[in-house]
């Protein structure tokens, strides 16, 4: 049943995004950003480094896994775009600090993400991808059994598309259910569908960071970027709008804050009406009271409430109640 009681479009969003996307063009003149050590851009900060990976992916840390452990869900967390594992951080946290392990969480790097400025630049959206499905493909092969999956903001999109390409058909273990955070397929910033006209004009645009994120996401975003990221949530759109059918025995689960800058709210209503379960029943959708987008990943932000820490593990506590029913 969806769960959906207002879709908010906000028209002024795209005057607001306008005048941001003109301000960064002038900004941004020069095709080479001024790039500091200190920022995740440099590549001195990395988090593809073999101890970073063998920490956050549980293919690496638990390679030899015992039949109890087999047994206890996994989730395969993929970050957004320009961001870090260090976005699912806290449903790591939550899952490790249970008195009773309940389920484990691997958080993958997105391809091209946690390296450096041009690694990010050079990279496509299939690139982005490829450590979701490795890191499927690990699992797999280590005999767990109860795969799940969850995408925030970009890594949705990324996941649909293994879906839609029938990745998981070639695998005896398919995905128990996927867990979808805001998820970009229409842009709440009407202006990125120009990046295709104005891109080599552009060059790349700037986010400031809170003190809180310095580091870990990343500062400038090049234009060819931009471009994948456009690519990505307009084929996503396409295969939603011909209909996606989920594998056999997969639960699906869409959380959407009901104002986000970055990923219109409309988002959650293609998914839902665009994908079924296998018996060609509905998904679930829920808009959620929130005005942050990726609402479940709270560290590092500014403002943040209790209300906003109370959903948090709401939705956490309904994951781990799904996964162990």
């Amino acid at each position: 049943m969806l769960n959906i009681k207002h879709i908010i479009i906000m028209k002024n969003k795209s005057i607001s995004g306008l005048l941001l996307f003109i301000s960064a063009l002038f900004a941004s003149c020069s095709h080479m950003p001024d790039i500091q050590s200190t920022m995740l851009d440099s590549g001195q900060v990395s988090y593809a480094i073999t101890d970073s990976l063998q920490k956050h992916l549980v293919s690496q840390y638990m390679n030899h896994p015992t039949p109890i452990q087999q047994n206890i869900p996994v989730i395969i967390a993929a970050h957004g775009y320009t961001a870090t594992t260090f976005e699912w951080s806290e449903l790591r946290h939550y899952a490790d600090t249970m008195k009773t392990r309940s389920f484990y969480v691997s958080q993958v790097l997105l391809g091209g993400h946690g390296r450096s400025y041009e690694a990010f630049k050079n990279s496509t959206w299939q690139d982005w991808q490829v450590s979701i499905m490795d890191e499927y493909r690990k699992l797999d092969s280590l005999g767990f059994k109860k795969i799940y999956l969850a995408g925030s903001s970009t890594g949705a999109p990324l996941i649909i598309n293994m879906v839609k390409s029938g990745f998981f058909n070639q695998y005896g273990t398919q995905p128990k259910g996927i867990f979808l955070v805001d998820p970009i397929i229409v842009s709440s910033n009407k202006t990125l569908t120009m990046v295709g006209l104005l891109g080599t004009i552009l060059g790349y645009t700037t986010v400031e960071l809170p003190t809180g994120e310095q580091g870990r996401w990343y500062v400038y975003r090049p234009q060819e970027t931009l471009k994948q990221l456009m690519t990505l949530i307009d084929l996503t759109r396409r295969d939603l709008e011909e209909g996606i059918t989920l594998p056999v025995g997969t639960y699906m689960k869409v959380y959407k804050s009901k104002t986000d800058d970055v990923a219109d709210p409309i988002s959650a209503l293609m998914i839902y009406k665009g994908m079924k379960i296998a018996n060609g029943g509905n998904i679930f959708a829920q808009i959620v009271d929130s005005k942050l987008h990726v609402f479940t990943r709270l560290a590092g932000r500014e403002g943040v409430t209790q209300a906003d820490i109370d959903l948090q593990q709401s939705v956490f506590k309904e994951m781990k109640n799904t996964m162990n029913p």
